[in-house]
C-alpha cells in the first residue's frame, strides 16, 4: 500500500535543503550531525527522535569501549536538548549493549545522561517485535525502549490522534454519579506505556510494532532500520502540524517520511553516502505519491495455524 492510497496525498514539491534552511520542508545533511547542530538555533526543534548507533559492531559503526561510547554521545546529548524547545520533546530509542555475553541495558546510561541534562522522563515504552536473533545461551532480546523526555512541564502531548482500539468499548460506569454512562472514548483508549503480557497488539503500553525484515514493505539496505510506523505515533503525540522534527541519526529517512506524512518540517544528519541516496530516494517517492508504506495500526499478523509453514516438520514428528 502507498501513502497515496493511505493518506489521499496529491504528488507536490518537497523542498530538500543540505543545510539548515527554517522554510525547507526537509533539511537532509550528509556528515556528522555535530556539524549540523551548529546550524540551529536553540529551541528550534519541537520533537527529537532517533535511534543512535548501538556500537554492537555492525559494519557501518566502530565498536568501542562502552563508556568512551557514552562519552564521545554526551556533547551530542548536550546540544539536542539546546535545540529542543520548551515545549519539545526528546525520544531515545536504544536496545542493549553485549560484550562478551553480557547485557549492559543502554536506557539505564542514557536515563542518567539526560537527567543531568535537566530533562524530565515522561515515559519508558516499550517497544516489542517478534523476530530477531536466535541466542543460545540466554533468553532471545525482542524488545527495545523508547525514553521520552520533555525540557518543561508545559509540553505538547496530543493523546486522541494515538488511541488505540478499547477491548471494551462497551464498558459502563457501574456506580457513582456517572453510574449506566460509558466509560471509555469513542476515539479509544490511550497506548499505555505498563508491564503486561502482551494479550493483543498494541495492548497495555507494550507498542507491539513489526521490525523492519525482508518481507516489510519499508526495507532497504540498512540493516537496522526504524519502521515509520513507530515514529508516527510519537510525531502525531508530541508534535503539531508544521512542527519541525529531527534525527539527528537518520538512517534511510524514516523519521523523514513520518514527518511528512503529518506534514511536519523534518531535519536529519547520515554519514553514510548510500543512506542519503537512499533517504532521498524515498522522499521523491513520498511526492509521486509512491512510496510503500506500512499502515498505522494495522494488525500484526497472527497464524492461524493452518499455513504449511506453522506445521511440525515430518522430521520432527
Amino acid at each position: 500500500m502507498t501513502n497515496k492510497q493511505l493518506f489521499e496525498l496529491s504528488p507536490r514539491d518537497i523542498k530538500v535543503s543540505d543545510t539548515f534552511e527554517a522554510h525547507s520542508n526537509v533539511v537532509l545533511y550528509e556528515g556528522n550531525c555535530k556539524e549540523l547542530l551548529k546550524q540551529l538555533p536553540s529551541g528550534t526543534v519541537d520533537l527529537v527522535i532517533t535511534s543512535p548507533p548501538y556500537n554492537v559492531g555492525k559494519k557501518y559503526e566502530k565498536r568501542t569501549s562502552l563508556q568512551s561510547y557514552l562519552n564521545n554521545l554526551q556533547p551530542i546529548l548536550t546540544e539536542l536538548v539546546r535545540v529542543t524547545s520548551s515545549t519539545g520533546s526528546i525520544c531515545w530509542q536504544v536496545g542493549n549493549y553485549v560484550n562478551n555475553g553480557e547485557v549492559f541495558p543502554l536506557d539505564i546510561y542514557f536515563y542518567e545522561m539526560f537527567k543531568k541534562l535537566g530533562l524530565q522522563l515522561r515515559n519508558r515504552i516499550i517497544w516489542r517485535f517478534n523476530h530477531g536473533l536466535h541466542c543460545t545461551k540466554r533468553f532471545s532480546g525482542r524488545y527495545e525502549t523508547i525514553l521520552w523526555f520533555t525540557k518543561t512541564d508545559d509540553y505538547i502531548f496530543n493523546l486522541d490522534p494515538v488511541r488505540v482500539p478499547a477491548k471494551y468499548p462497551g464498558k459502563r460506569y457501574y456506580k457513582g454519579p456517572k453510574k449506566g454512562q460509558i466509560s471509555g472514548n469513542p476515539l479509544g483508549k490511550n497506548p499505555s506505556d505498563m508491564w503486561d503480557i502482551v494479550t493483543q497488539d498494541w495492548e497495555d503500553g507494550i507498542w507491539d510494532i513489526p521490525n523492519v525484515k525482508a518481507n516489510h514493505p519499508e526495507k532497504t539496505e540498512h540493516p537496522c532500520q526504524f519502521p515509520v510506523e513507530l515514529v508516527q505515533r510519537c510525531v502525531l503525540a508530541l508534535t503539531n502540524p508544521d512542527g519541525i522534527v529531527f534525527d539527528p541519526y537518520c538512517g534511510v529517512g524514516s523519521t523523514i517520511i513520518a514527518a511528512l506524512l503529518h506534514n511536519r518540517k523534518a531535519i536529519g544528519a547520515e554519514l553514510d553516502q548510500t543512506y542519503v541516496a537512499i533517504t532521498r530516494e524515498r522522499i521523491q517517492k513520498f511526492s509521486q505519491g509512491e512510496l510503500s508504506v506500512r499502515p498505522l495500526g494495522k494488525p500484526i499478523h497472527k497464524p492461524t495455524g493452518k499455513e504449511k509453514i506453522t506445521q511440525l516438520p515430518l522430521e520432527w514428528k
